[in-house]
């Protein structure tokens, strides 16, 4: 009895010192961003800026990754954290850019969730497809409708900050800052759902439905939630991107933005947070770079490089910490 009560002590003591070191990782990667992001041109912070913002949108395919399934239409969350976000700045004169970031995700989930309990049902080719073809429908309506600003979008000016006006000289670091805070929060908050039980559920169904069934747990009310959670990521990170583009315009939704998203979320792996927004930084660079110098060849340069990463780190590239972390 005694060994049994001391190993029962143990486990949540070992859980709750892990869950301080990732606070303090997050804290220090975070702080390190920031104060980096003051000695790195415009140009590189506004690239970061855009890097971690699809990044978030990549985590929540993650998040459905670890339960088996991915989605090829992330961008009808994409859009729908942007247009909401543009709308409520424009149309309501609300400029705040944490208030617009959350408005964002919480749009977007919205959206979402009323399909939540249909695309639970189905997994595989026939999950992928049926959230590319809603992502591709909102896209056609978005193209239709002059309301929203048709084929060409529309744009949106400066946000504020906790009722500070930015400075000119100082706006674009300031959106790069809140960014990267809102991507390390997610990107922690995500790291506590994967260890927690649900979470530890979601990764069980991935090798056996049947058995978690078997032993109490409702597959599909999991993947709904999934669903619902990286649908929050996807907007968070639309809307974040709209603002800092001041731009927003119906390819967010088309099918090779969804396509980016899926190439990050499979470069990063399914096994590691920080990975995700590694390899979305990574897309950045290779684009920005590929298409000024090689402006018709640059998604070659992407293809490739994503056919290394598949045949060398299957897992991919947040596997090479993870398994130096085991050894």
């Amino acid at each position: 009895m005694a060994t049994a009560s001391s190993d029962s002590a143990l486990a949540p003591s070992q859980a709750t010192a892990a869950r301080v070191k990732t606070v303090r990782w997050a804290l220090a990667c975070c702080v390190l961003l920031l104060a980096g992001g003051t000695l790195l041109p415009k140009w590189f912070t506004f690239l970061l800026t855009m890097a971690a913002a699809n990044g978030l949108v990549s985590l929540g395919i993650v998040v459905l990754m670890r339960g088996g399934v991915v989605s090829f239409g992330q961008g009808l969350v994409f859009a729908a954290g942007g247009y909401s976000a543009a709308l409520v700045f424009n149309k309501w004169g609300f400029h705040d850019l944490l208030g617009l970031a959350l408005t964002g995700g919480v749009a977007a989930s919205l959206v979402a969730v009323p399909f939540a309990p249909l695309l639970s049902r189905y997994r595989g080719i026939f999950f992928a497809m049926l959230t590319l073809a809603l992502s591709m429908v909102a896209y056609g309506l978005l193209m239709k409708l002059e309301v929203l600003g048709g084929s060409d979008g529309f744009n949106l000016g400066r946000p504020s900050l906790l009722g500070w006006t930015l400075p000119d000289e100082r706006v674009g670091y300031i959106l790069y800052s809140v960014t990267v805070v809102v991507a390390a929060l997610m990107a922690l908050l995500a790291r506590i759902y994967f260890d927690s039980t649900r979470g530890l559920l979601t990764l069980a169904m991935r090798e056996n439905e049947l058995r978690v069934e078997y032993l109490g747990g409702s597959v599909r009310h999991a993947m709904a939630i999934n669903f619902a959670l990286a649908a929050f990521c996807g907007g968070l990170g639309g809307a974040l991107a709209a603002l800092a583009l001041g731009h927003i315009e119906p390819n967010f939704s088309f099918w090779t933005t969804s396509g980016e998203f899926v190439f990050v979320a499979i470069l990063g792996g399914w096994q590691s947070v920080v990975a995700v927004f590694v390899a979305s930084a990574i897309l950045e660079l290779v684009r920005s770079f590929s298409s000024s110098y090689f402006p018709n060849t640059w998604q070659l340069a992407l293809g490739i490089f994503l056919l290394v990463v598949i045949r060398f780190l299957p897992n991919g590239i947040g596997a090479l910490w993870i398994k130096g972390r085991a050894r």
